[in-house]
């Protein structure tokens, strides 16, 4: 687990499994070198960094980005609908 970040470990995750999935693991473990809980924490841990970056992160084509780096540059002006949006969110938002 050499490339984690340092955890201060200071919190607990109980997980239940059957005795065939237990031991399917043990088995994993032992060929890593690393404890149970090291290889089913270390696995979690990557797997939940595979799905958070698909979730946050977009990938554009070169044409995608350049317009939208143009947007950025050159907003197009509100239009009714969004003049709209942006008064009722001033009423339903507190700051």
């Amino acid at each position: 687990m050499a490339d984690m970040p340092a955890l201060t470990k200071n919190a607990r995750l109980h997980i239940r499994c059957d005795h065939d999935i237990r031991s399917l693991l043990d088995k994993a473990a032992s060929y890593t070198h690393m404890s149970v809980s090291e290889f089913v924490l270390k696995n979690a841990v990557e797997q939940a960094q595979e799905v958070v970056q698909a979730h946050e992160s977009i990938t554009l084509s070169q044409t995608a980005f350049a317009a939208f780096l143009d947007a950025l540059d050159n907003p197009p002006q509100p239009n009714p609908a969004l003049r709209q949006a942006f008064q009722r969110h001033a009423q339903h938002v507190v700051k």
